[in-house]
């Protein structure tokens, strides 16, 4: 395996690691809730909606920070080598994924496993894994 060292940005990636965690420690500590996006966006589709307020806010935040670093020049578009079809599919699969997991990356990798919970350990292991059996089969045994 080989690092591109033209777009390694360890400095950005710790920073922004630093960010997601003190989100979510924030969020924990003032909220009493777990910040796993597919719950956050999950908790806006069902009812009652009591506590919308928080979540709009995170989400908007999400959508908000790329746009806000677009303006300082900051923001690069991501390289989606795939078929809106590809991506929709995937997205869906992700979506089924995360609801027989009871959570997504964001809740089980950053939150969970943080706070020691054994079915997030095996959660994250589970979508690393998967992960990495997607990629090696398509790069490797279906050669694209």
């Amino acid at each position: 395996m080989l690092i591109d060292l033209d777009h390694f940005t360890p400095g950005l990636s710790l920073a922004g690691g630093l960010l997601i965690g003190a989100a979510a420690s924030v969020l924990l500590l003032f909220n009493g809730r777990i910040a796993g996006i597919s719950g956050i966006l999950g908790g806006l589709l069902s009812w009652p909606r009591d506590d919308r307020h928080w979540r709009l806010a995170f989400l908007a935040g999400l959508i908000g920070a790329p746009l806000l670093a677009s303006l300082f020049g900051l923001a690069t578009r991501p390289d989606i080598q795939a078929s809106w079809g590809t991506v929709l599919l995937a997205g869906f699969i992700v979506g089924l994924g995360t609801r027989y997991a009871g959570g997504c990356t964001s809740g089980h990798g950053v939150c969970g496993m943080s706070r020691g919970a054994v079915r997030s350990v095996v959660a994250t292991l589970t979508f690393m894994a998967a992960g990495f059996l997607t990629v090696y089969v398509q790069r490797h045994l279906l050669g694209a």
